[in-house]
């Protein structure tokens, strides 16, 4: 496993925790993040192996568009952001993962 570095925690922001994404994990071992919106597939691995110790087999990203919101008459927009599905060797897990 590699080295922790503190960029992988500007990479991988944070777990997306839906009744989804808990169902991906059990029958996939396929585990969604909101990384940042530079990061590539190469980065995103590294840093799930070194911060979670595990092994990736794939990573899926996608770009998620911001939706458009209104509050009152006013109109705005959500910020833009990446997600990637991270799928791990058989074996591996994240522990305490929601």
């Amino acid at each position: 496993m590699s080295k922790v570095d503190p960029r992988h925690y500007e990479i991988v922001r944070r777990p997306r925790v839906t009744e989804k994404s808990l169902r991906m994990v059990e029958r996939h071992r396929a585990y969604p993040f909101e990384v940042s919106t530079s990061a590539t597939k190469v980065d995103i691995r590294h840093a799930v192996e070194a911060l979670f110790s595990v092994k990736v087999e794939r990573v899926r990203t996608m770009n998620m568009p911001g939706k458009i919101r209104r509050q009152g008459r006013r109109f705005g927009k959500t910020e833009e952001w990446k997600k990637a599905i991270v799928v791990l060797q058989e074996g591996h897990a994240i522990e305490n993962f929601y």
